[in-house]
């Protein structure tokens, strides 16, 4: 890409780019080690609940036995005779419970399966961090690019896109505890066909709940479990987490990533991360510290630290021939307007549907109307998008259904409107994760959308994810910067303005993806990269599979 001028060199990612080429050359015999690893681990796992269904039964046979026996004495009632029943239970089941019993029974299947298969060595991972544009996103993308058909496990999150998973797994996990909880429970189906009394029976599903219980005591783990493999699926293999832009904005968020990241890694997921922060960095605010350090340590352990020390915000220097075709229209007057209105025209009449609303799903079960849609392209007002309360999860459900998004009646952010702006930013954080084109038709330029009031700093350190500064706490601008759509001073009074780093990121992270969401670079890729593309190619792919396999007479 740098020879055929589509980046500039940048010593810093030359560096990253050298890492992510071995870690890469590594994943191919890993993933040859983790498949022979998972074989074993099946037979191991099979050969275990078999071994444990027959301790199971031999003592489901003996209180069946002693049930008969307590029968034909006729011991049906008296002090004594309870007191004999009593004593003849504890001999049977020694200790003080479920617990006792269910420990004492993995004791006795150590010793006859045998100790768990041993995993093989995960490679260190790659944590990157640094400032905004300074080309971790892109570097961990091209990496993630290059795993296909060499990883067979994968998965690409951004931070929004990661707790909203998290919230949906834990949901769907508590609700099927709560389902299995039912005696009928298709859990312990094999339970009831077996030849024992109700009681016999009883204990039978009292054991086997009680072991589902002790291995989903803790939910994190679990939901890693769904967060990258369905292990009850039965695959296996090498898996490679990408996640981008890891912080933690609060409690729950320190809580969730430390509980799914460590068990992720504990299981031999090799992680490709990338956050504004160093790792020991990333809780400023001192939230759930012992969780944290736990966390940080497993992180050290397994991840190389690597700062992509550039100070240049690298799509302030990607080049904008776009001429005639840009995409960010001001300030909104009837010219920009007529200009607007006639793109969104002639590229509605290029995906040759008819212009009609639609109805998307939303996770959680809710939906959201779109007011105008043609074939992967969808256009709003700001007010409906950020004026009203929808998050991260109506945003990830546009951004997944359209490729192309038009936006208009965009205003200058302010005090005034804090929480749309705040939503705004959410929103174009979603659309630049999926390469949506965005048509903008805004009230002032880029450089001075966000510009804030006296009234104080647009956007606080809790308002949603945000960009951090590795070093020192000033606004770098590179006023080298070429192209319609990023040059310019910087707006006035905003180092002043933005109060503190956390307000300084957010503005600037938002203004250099805009930015870069114009050139052409970036638009050429929509078509590559967007959802609605590669599905359609999937689909083509398939058919074409399909006709090819079709007798010929």
């Amino acid at each position: 890409m740098v020879s055929r001028g589509k980046l500039r060199y940048d010593v810093y990612q030359e560096k990253v780019a050298f890492e992510l080429e071995d870690l890469l050359g590594r994943l191919e015999q890993y993933g040859k080690e983790m498949d022979d690893y998972h074989e074993k681990l099946t037979i191991w796992e099979k050969n275990r609940e078999s071994e444990r269904n027959k301790l199971l039964l031999e003592e489901a046979k003996l209180k069946q036995q002693e049930g008969v026996w307590m029968e034909a004495r006729n011991i049906r009632s008296g002090f004594v005779d309870k007191w004999i029943f009593r004593r003849r239970r504890g001999n049977v089941e020694p200790g003080v419970g479920k617990m006792v019993s269910y420990l004492n029974r993995e004791k006795r299947l150590d010793s006859v399966v045998g100790c768990r298969p041993v995993a093989p060595a995960t490679p260190k991972g790659i944590y990157l961090y640094g400032n905004v544009g300074s080309g971790k996103t892109m570097l961990m993308d091209m990496f993630y690019s290059a795993t296909e058909g060499i990883v067979k496990h994968r998965r690409r999150f951004h931070f929004h896109e990661a707790m909203l998973e998290i919230h949906e797994h834990m949901h769907d996990i508590w609700k099927n505890r709560h389902n299995d909880r039912s005696v009928q429970s298709s859990t312990f189906s094999w339970i009831t066909s077996l030849p024992f009394d109700v009681k016999v029976k009883e204990w039978l599903i009292g054991e086997e709940r009680y072991k589902q219980e002790v291995q989903t005591k803790h939910i994190l783990p679990a939901v890693a479990d769904k967060f990258l493999v369905d292990r009850k699926a039965n695959k296996i293999g090498a898996s490679v987490l990408c996640f981008d832009e890891i912080q933690t904005v609060d409690v729950f968020a320190i809580v969730a990533l430390s509980g799914i990241l460590s068990r992720l890694l504990s299981t031999g997921t090799v992680l490709v991360a990338t956050s504004n922060r160093a790792p020991e960095d990333l809780n400023q605010d001192s939230m759930q510290q012992d969780i944290f350090r736990s966390f940080l340590s497993k992180l050290e352990e397994n991840c190389q630290k690597i700062l992509v020390g550039s100070e240049i915000d690298h799509r302030r220097l990607i080049p904008n021939t776009t001429g005639d075709q840009c995409h960010y229209f001001w300030p909104s007057n009837s010219d920009a307007h007529r200009e607007y209105e006639a793109m969104w025209h002639d590229i509605t009449k290029q995906a040759g549907e008819n212009i009609a609303p639609r109805i998307i799903s939303v996770m959680f079960g809710r939906s959201l109307e779109v007011p105008e849609s043609c074939n992967g392209i969808a256009r709003f007002n700001f007010e409906y998008l950020c004026g009203r309360p929808v998050g991260a999860a109506d945003y990830i459900a546009v951004a997944r259904n359209f490729h192309t998004v038009f936006i208009s009646g965009i205003p200058v952010m302010s005090m005034r409107i804090r929480d749309k702006a705040r939503r705004f930013i959410t929103l174009l954080d979603e659309l630049y994760n999926h390469h949506c084109r965005l048509v903008c038709l805004a009230a002032a330029s880029i450089d001075d959308l966000f510009q804030g009031t006296d009234e104080g700093a647009l956007f606080d350190l809790e308002s949603f994810q945000f960009e951090t500064e590795t070093e020192g706490g000033k606004l770098r601008r590179d006023v080298l910067a070429a192209g319609s759509a990023g040059s310019g001073p910087p707006p006035s009074g905003i180092i002043s303005l933005l109060s503190g780093q956390e307000e300084m990121f957010a503005f600037r992270r938002a203004v250099s993806r805009l930015i870069e969401m114009q050139t052409p670079l970036y638009i050429e890729g929509v078509r590559a990269f967007h959802p609605f593309f590669q599905q359609h190619s999937q689909q083509l792919s398939i058919c074409s599979t399909s006709s090819s396999l079709q007798p010929s007479y």
